[in-house]
């Protein structure tokens, strides 16, 4: 049995289908309207130098897509009720201009120019997110600098952990920031590829050289497979879930410093700006961007999910690109301005040192550092033989004195000096990048290394290593 209706319909399309359908695709034509243009006078050109269209009309068409280039997306008289944009588009070119409207049709279906467009707006998005991430990190160190001493109880579970400086903690953002630079650099290696000239699934014999499409447009070149050109979303998915990653991380430094900037730990002051008033409680001052930092991230989460939910449908399907259409460019809007505060409110940032240092005394934070020097102490001297043998103590202990290059346990409680010891493998302290290599608090740093002595009774020279007490940054 076959069906008994071919083609289009030739009725009007219901009010429920413009209403629901239509108008959603419309919503999203001021976002394409510069790249459908483009895409439009792409392939005119193509056209013409291939000489498929007539001169003149050629000439009439590029003249009018000109033209229409110029008219801001609010001007343009995109209308739900005759379909989508390109058919918006289309109608609005009949009427100016005739039957030569219809070669931007040849070798060419409408998706064809959408899916051009939206690759032409995310390239340009993609960068000035990249540029947003790399400003956020760029303020991060800035601060990260100006405080690299300034000591603070680390935490984890919101319970101090180690001692350590805020700069320290503060560079913990700025790496994934600048990790989620580079994958969305890659996204923008993928993104600017033409799908141009791909046609349906199988191409069209009037566009025989796709790369004169993807040149006039400025991809890199194009995507290979015709079929996968039209329809690929594996790539829709890595950019927002990129976009995703790289708020979430700036919510984590939001949370934070939402509960470091409340009364009971006054460690850092938002800068007026970024807070607001309550109307109710004229004591409060609330930090406002802190909170659509967060509720930012749970917004591009949702996003990605949502995307993820639509694209499961079998291939060659319009859904898996209607939605893309709106949702992936508005979400690359939201973390470029989301990105973009966070970086002005750390730049701003008033941080509290005398008080992040009283919360550091109060505590025990140094524990670890104790029990460390507790067990390489004992380690010693269970491995270590004296001269005197084994089970004999040293001549120094005998009379009394602490081993050399021993420390008394007290300094291993001293968070500046806990701090110290633990500049090895990126640790807080960072001296390592300045050359330094004593105690800045006291006389209690390495002492200089001597050439062993020669002869009778001389002492044995000290491998640099694993229980040597004055292991300094310099012998790193």
């Amino acid at each position: 049995m076959t069906r008994g209706n071919h083609g289009p319909s030739d009725e009007a399309p219901a009010a429920a289908l413009i209403e629901a359908g239509f108008a959603l695709e419309i919503a999203d034509a001021p976002l394409l309207h510069e790249g459908l243009t483009l895409a439009d006078i792409a392939h005119v050109l193509d056209l013409r130098a291939r000489g498929i269209v007539p001169e003149e009309a050629a000439r009439r068409l590029l003249a009018l897509l000109l033209e229409t280039h110029g008219v801001a997306a609010e001007d343009f008289p995109y209308e739900a009720a005759h379909g989508d944009p390109y058919n918006s588009r289309e109608r609005l070119f009949v009427e100016r201009i005739g039957d030569d409207a219809g070669w931007l049709h040849a070798g060419r279906p409408r998706r064809e120019a959408a899916r051009v467009a939206l690759r032409l707006l995310l390239r340009s998005m993609i960068v000035d997110l990249v540029e947003q991430a790399a400003g956020f990190a760029a303020a991060v160190a800035r601060v990260a600098a100006d405080h690299a001493r300034t000591l603070m109880p680390d935490q984890t579970y919101l319970q101090q952990a180690q001692p350590s400086t805020f700069g320290h903690y503060l560079l913990t953002f700025a790496y994934p920031a600048l990790r989620d630079a580079d994958r969305l650099l890659a996204c923008l290696d993928w993104v600017n590829l033409s799908p141009g000239g791909a046609g349906c699934v199988n191409g069209s014999r009037l566009v025989s050289d796709r790369e004169h499409i993807a040149a006039l447009l400025g991809f890199d070149g194009v995507i290979e497979h015709t079929r996968d050109a039209m329809w690929q979303i594996d790539g829709l998915v890595d950019l927002l879930a990129t976009a995703a990653s790289l708020v979430t991380n700036l919510a984590k430094l939001a949370e934070d410093l939402e509960i470091w900037d409340s009364q009971e730990f006054d460690f850092v002051e938002l800068a007026g700006p970024y807070t607001r008033a309550s109307v109710l409680m004229p004591q409060k001052r609330n930090p406002y961007a802190l909170a659509i930092v967060r509720g930012a991230a749970g917004v591009l989460i949702g996003r990605v999910s949502g995307y993820l939910a639509v694209v499961k449908t079998p291939s060659a399907r319009s859904d898996n690109l209607i939605y893309a259409q709106g949702e992936v460019p508005r979400a690359l809007e939201l973390a470029r301005r989301v990105v973009r505060l966070m970086a002005e409110v750390v730049a701003t940032l008033g941080v509290h040192p005398e008080r992040m240092e009283q919360a550091l005394l109060s505590g025990f934070s140094q524990a670890t550092d104790l029990a460390e020097h507790v067990r390489r102490r004992h380690h010693r001297g269970d491995a270590r033989p004296r001269r005197g043998g084994a089970d004999r103590p040293s001549p120094r202990a005998h009379r009394g004195r602490p081993e050399r290059g021993a420390r008394p346990a007290r300094h291993r409680a001293d968070p500046q000096r806990t701090r110290w010891r633990r500049a090895r493998g990126g640790g807080a302290d960072g001296r390592r990048l300045r050359g330094r290599g004593a105690c800045p608090r006291c006389a209690c740093g390495p002492p200089a290394r001597r050439a062993p002595r020669r002869g009778r009774g001389a002492a044995p020279h000290r491998r640099r290593g694993r229980g040597d007490p004055r292991l300094t940054m310099e012998s790193l």
